[in-house]
């Protein structure tokens, strides 16, 4: 077994490699770039438009009000994209990116973040005006749909639309395997292993770092994720519309504790974060370009990988949203990022970095632990009864849970474009099947494929965006000409008539 594993860690690393740091992150900063400056850097100079349409607008019907068809609600859909985004990667993939970045990485995690609130904008308002009702009713969008629609409709581009759509419906299946299933439930296998020990089951070893407590936790939650995710999609909105909300005010309520007990350590923890973003401190003295490159791969991989801009992930959820105007929805998926990164993210650095459990100008390489350490972090303030990492174990096991959750209505919609309706059951059963495998792996591998799966992911995706970013510009003009400058012409709702 072991052997088996050393060998994919091996293939693994040479296609991480490439597909990061070659590729993918040229086309991620590329995209982001255009789509900030094409809508002309919307995200700021229409903060009060887009935040007005979205958190703003939640106690109005229309936004939270569940659908009597197939679709779901405005609210709903972002619920369960945060659902799928805010998970592992905000707890444990922020302190990892520190442990290896140093807090200069955080820096290049809000750059990522700042240019993907526009790239996760542009692959929502896609997906609304590309998407198509299925066979059941049911709305379906994603990356896929414009690709092959989109891009494939564009002179001489029909056979290349074709393939990018197949490989990107692809490459979200592998990755709902490794974010959407290992990555997350090793995390909360190991987590809860540590705060909630069980002496009788963990001390069975199956083989290293596998444990009978860890096959039995695998069990306990490949149960109650059938339960909710074999109900389809609305069951998996309404889970998440509850659980979401309650588990970002917790989680960010404790993180404001921590930091409030270190208020002194603030400023100190932002000067780090700038600083170490172009000066960080190297492994033996001195800084290189290679070592200021690895800060930035780090902010970038879990900057992705905590808010999937890019991705094109997301944007399977935000197709079903009962809303017929694609820049509407495209704005929740700025909001999404900015919860998840600018406010989760955010906190997380801040609770590791003003705690004293991370020495601010460490040489980077040096320091282990992710998830452990923000356990640390809490502890130093909730130390009775272990109080402080019983939390974290509790807040990783809703993030994460979560976010299987969502990733599986995203592998059932890859599976769907490529097998059809009617086979879809097939892919769950294979998802729960992965949910226990991530309880079989070592922690260090499931990250390490869920990192490539998302690079893999990513490229076909972006490819789309950048290629349909003037359509983007144009559905962006005409919603603002009609609603902000009061204009009376004809809406760009979706790319098919009987759509509208």
């Amino acid at each position: 077994m072991n052997q088996f594993f050393e060998l994919l860690a091996q293939y693994n690393d040479e296609i991480n490699t490439f597909v990061w740091t070659t590729l993918g992150l040229v086309l991620l900063l590329f995209t982001g770039f255009l789509t900030t400056v094409i809508t002309k850097v919307f995200q700021v100079s229409h903060f009060g438009l887009w935040w007005k349409n979205t958190i703003g607008s939640l106690f109005k019907k229309d936004v939270i009000s569940h659908s009597a068809d197939k679709s779901i609600s405005p609210f709903q859909a972002l619920c369960t994209a945060l659902a799928a985004t805010i998970g592992v990667g905000n707890i444990a993939g922020v302190a990892a990116a520190i442990c290896i970045g140093g807090p200069g990485a955080v820096f290049w995690m809000w750059v990522a973040a700042f240019l993907g609130m526009m790239t996760n904008y542009s692959e929502n308002v896609l997906g609304i005006y590309y998407r198509r009702k299925n066979k059941d009713g049911e709305w379906s969008g994603g990356a896929m749909y414009y690709l092959r629609d989109g891009l494939g409709a564009k002179k001489g581009c029909k056979t290349i639309g074709k393939i990018l759509a197949v490989l990107f419906s692809i490459f979200t299946l592998l990755a709902s395997f490794g974010i959407g299933a290992m990555g997350q439930i090793n995390k909360i296998v190991v987590n809860i292993e540590s705060a909630f020990r069980i002496d009788a089951l963990a001390d069975i070893q199956l083989y290293e770092g596998v444990s009978v407590y860890s096959v039995v936790i695998g069990v306990v939650l490949v149960i109650i994720a059938a339960l909710i995710v074999l109900g389809g999609l609305k069951r998996i909105a309404s889970f998440a519309e509850k659980i979401v909300p309650f588990m970002v005010v917790l989680f960010v309520a404790g993180s404001l504790v921590i930091i409030g007990v270190n208020f002194s350590q603030i400023g100190e923890a932002f000067k780090a974060i700038f600083v170490t973003a172009f000066s960080p401190v190297a492994v033996a003295g001195g800084v290189s370009g290679s070592i200021i490159k690895q800060v930035m791969v780090q902010g970038f991989k879990r900057g992705v990988f905590s808010n999937e801009a890019g991705l094109g992930s997301s944007v399977m959820v935000h197709s079903n949203s009962n809303v017929k105007e694609p820049v509407q929805q495209g704005m929740w998926g700025i909001f999404e990022v900015f919860a998840d990164t600018i406010v989760v993210c955010t906190m997380t650095a801040l609770v590791v970095l003003t705690s004293g459990v991370y020495d601010l100008y460490a040489p980077i390489n040096t320091v282990s632990g992710d998830a452990t350490m923000v356990a640390q972090a809490f502890n130093s303030v909730f130390s009775f009864y272990g109080v402080g990492e019983k939390f974290i174990a509790i807040a990783i096991l809703l993030f994460a849970f979560t976010t299987v959750l969502g990733w599986d209505h995203y592998g059932s919609k890859a599976w769907e474009y490529l097998f059809g309706t009617k086979t879809v059951k097939i892919y769950k059963v294979i998802h729960l099947i992965m949910i226990m495998c991530g309880a079989l792996m070592t922690s260090s591998l499931t990250w390490d494929i869920s990192d490539t799966f998302n690079g893999l992911m990513m490229i076909p995706n972006l490819i789309g965006v950048i290629c349909l970013s003037g359509l983007v510009c144009k559905i962006t003009k005409n919603y603002i000409d009609r609603n902000v400058k009061g204009k009376d012409i004809k809406p760009m709702l979706s790319a098919f008539d009987d759509n509208e």
